[in-house]
């Protein structure tokens, strides 16, 4: 069975999404083995802690320096056997040193069509309304 690593930085609805999913034996192949949050606020550790699903705080402002940041998210992947990640709502950049580790093993939710509406800000209610605006 697959181990599902996701990643998060807020309330955790996208984490909820895959957890009731997973809960009606929807994620076929695959379970969801670790939460890693870039905040230690974030709603979705609640989220994990609920449901039964380890979770971790990794902040990258805790790094003097991004290698040592990627070591430390790489060896958290690693202890939890991830072979799928999901960025669900996370706000930390993923280097080029980490995507390489998992190619084509990596999922970004996003709210909204990519190019068209990402980037600086696009995230929660602005990009809805920003898709709104455009028509």
């Amino acid at each position: 069975m697959l181990n599902i690593a996701v990643l998060v930085s807020g309330g955790g609805t996208n984490l909820q999404a895959l957890i009731d999913a997973q809960n009606r034996g929807e994620l076929r192949g695959g379970r969801i083995g670790c939460v890693i949050s870039s905040r230690p606020d974030a709603f979705a550790l609640e989220r994990a802690k609920k449901a039964g699903i380890p979770a971790e705080i990794l902040v990258r402002r805790d790094f003097a320096e991004q290698a040592a940041y990627d070591g430390a998210l790489l060896r958290l992947l690693e202890r939890y056997d991830a072979g799928l990640i999901v960025l669900a709502g996370f706000m930390t950049i993923i280097s080029k040193a980490v995507v390489g580790r998992y190619p084509n093993r990596i999922i970004n939710i996003h709210p909204s069509l990519i190019p068209a509406f990402c980037g600086a800000g696009y995230y929660g209610l602005r990009v809805h309304e920003a898709v709104l605006d455009r028509g």
